[in-house]
């Protein structure tokens, strides 16, 4: 039996009582948090840890992440923030210079606005990458640009027909353009590559994240696509002892437009909940998209965009409400992706139905992004029991010019509206949805209290009068998202009976200016009592 006590220090615990000076560890969990003088008594024989005045958090629990994709984003060519066409090649040019011997160049996070109207083209890179094939995936993970080379790699030829819920992009003469959105990309190019990944560089992928995690103070993370190879890869790290942070996975579930296909998943995650679980690893839940992305005009919207396009739902409700009441009658969780108002929408009226089938009982779903809603929709959501789950990072003002375009300006300016949320009495879990955006938190923390860019600052906040103050951004970043996934009994918190799961700042966040956030250091990262990540001082 081991007892740590740490002092001398700020301890905001996200509870009810929010702040104390002393914590008391015991083995894996939190024995007391409180007052220094009642942690000596408990711990007489504990292991002093003097912080030197330190700011101590819960560890940061990721409402939203594709935690293997981080891995493989934080290896590939990043195009995140690129301002247009001659950067985005200029990356690609520099990436496959410093690693020459790649049979591929693989990269992430290029923005739509960066492209001439949005659509990419295959021409645009054949010029510079005749033949090596380029799968560049756009900063929202919902579409792919690939060049001929990886055209032709993949098999996608002119008579390639569009799958349900998505697209292969098209010319005139109907020839690919290399452009691939939604299940064209999620369910035919997309397990294309992951055939081209062995057990070793997917290892490889989880560990890169895993130590990310541990330098930014990630100690939990919710997967929001959790499936076969990822369930392998997290297996095998458990396994071997190699996870450094915890994960509560949820299940996707794609819309074959077959019922008993898509019930045949369903039974697939209940499988799993059932026999995969550990401190480190369980399956909590199931995860269906049910529309695309604003910049890509596939969120589905109930009035149309500014040029008088609007999309298809890949879940319509007929075909999601069967699935949403099975998985609420197994007692799994639902999450649904669900951009657009009108997808909202339905995802709320699946859970109405699974009620009504299945009757009272426990329920934690929730719905992913919420970028575009209507306030009375709020409400109803609030009132059913729905947790929206929102990430800060995608008001990040650098992207905003494109996005306000699509919508126009009257919804733009009602864009990710956090404090609807807490208003209306539902709880509001922050994550970050890596890779589509930077992993760490404390940037996260930042844009959700000023609503500007990290990186650049000087720009105009996107709709500053929906910022939030920081404390309840914390809490949304940890507590709530850990309720969300059924774990408040053990993360989230710091309190007694808890896992000892928390960070030590090098400033203290709550008393520095604002700006501080993006300076900030995680000096130490504790997962279950033990140290694992110890920056140098």
């Amino acid at each position: 039996m081991s007892k740590q006590l740490y002092v001398n220090a700020s301890i905001f615990t996200a509870d009810t009582r929010a702040w104390a000076d002393a914590l008391l560890v015991r083995d894996d969990r939190i024995l007391y948090v409180g007052d220094e003088a009642t942690a000596r008594r408990l711990g007489a024989d504990a292991q002093i840890v003097d912080l030197g005045g330190r700011l101590v958090l819960p560890g940061f629990v990721d409402g939203h992440a594709h935690v293997i994709g981080t891995g493989e984003a934080l290896g590939q060519a990043d195009l995140s923030g690129a301002d247009d066409l001659d950067e985005i090649r200029a990356r690609l040019s520099r990436w496959h210079r410093k690693h020459p011997e790649a049979p591929r160049i693989l990269a992430m996070g290029w923005p739509h606005g960066a492209i001439p109207g949005g659509q990419p083209h295959r021409a645009m890179l054949d010029e510079q990458f005749p033949d090596i094939p380029v799968y560049a995936i756009a900063y929202d993970y919902h579409s792919i640009w690939l060049n001929t080379a990886a055209l032709n790699e993949v098999g996608i030829t002119a008579e390639t027909a569009d799958p349900l819920g998505g697209k292969f992009h098209r010319d005139a003469d109907g020839q690919a353009t290399g452009f691939v959105d939604e299940t064209a990309f999620h369910g035919i190019v997309g397990p294309f590559l992951d055939e081209l990944v062995d057990a070793s560089t997917s290892a490889s992928n989880l560990d890169r994240v895993q130590a990310a995690y541990r330098q930014t103070g990630v100690t939990t993370s919710c997967d929001m696509g959790f499936n076969e190879a990822d369930l392998e890869s997290f297996l095998a790290a458990d396994r071997a002892g190699r996870l450094t942070s915890r994960l509560k996975a949820y299940w996707r579930i794609n819309n074959t437009g077959d019922r008993e296909q898509n019930l045949a998943q369903v039974a697939r995650a209940v499988e799993l909940s059932e026999s995969v679980s550990s401190p480190f690893l369980e399956v909590v839940g199931i995860k269906v998209i049910i529309d695309g992305t604003v910049d890509g005009c596939t969120a589905v919207l109930g009035a149309p965009y500014a040029d008088g396009s609007n999309a298809d739902p890949i879940w319509p409700l007929d075909d999601l409400a069967p699935v949403v009441a099975a998985a609420d009658d197994a007692g799994l969780k639902v999450a649904m992706h669900a951009i657009g108002d009108e997808a909202v929408r339905i995802a709320i009226s699946s859970v109405e139905h699974g009620i009504r089938v299945n009757g009272a009982r426990a329920r934690r779903h929730r719905i992913e992004h919420l970028e575009v809603v209507d306030r009375a929709d709020v409400e109803r959501l609030a009132s059913l029991g729905i947790t929206p789950s929102m990430q800060p990072v995608h008001v990040d003002p650098l992207n905003a010019p494109f996005w306000r375009s699509q919508l126009g300006d009257v919804r733009a300016d009602q864009g990710f509206p956090w404090p609807w949320m807490t208003e209306a009495g539902a709880r509001l879990a922050f994550g970050t949805d890596s890779p589509t955006a930077p992993h760490p938190p404390l940037p996260n923390m930042y844009m959700a209290t000023t609503r500007k860019s990290p990186s650049a600052p000087e720009l105009a906040p996107n709709v500053a009068e929906f910022s939030i103050p920081l404390a309840e951004a914390v809490v949304h970043g940890s507590s709530d998202s850990a309720w969300t996934c059924g774990a408040e009994d053990e993360i989230g918190r710091l309190r007694a009976g808890l896992y000892a799961d928390f960070i030590v700042l090098d400033t203290n966040i709550f008393e520095s200016p604002v700006d501080d956030l993006l300076t900030t250091s995680v000096l130490m990262t504790v997962l279950g009592g033990q140290v694992v990540h110890q920056a140098e001082r």
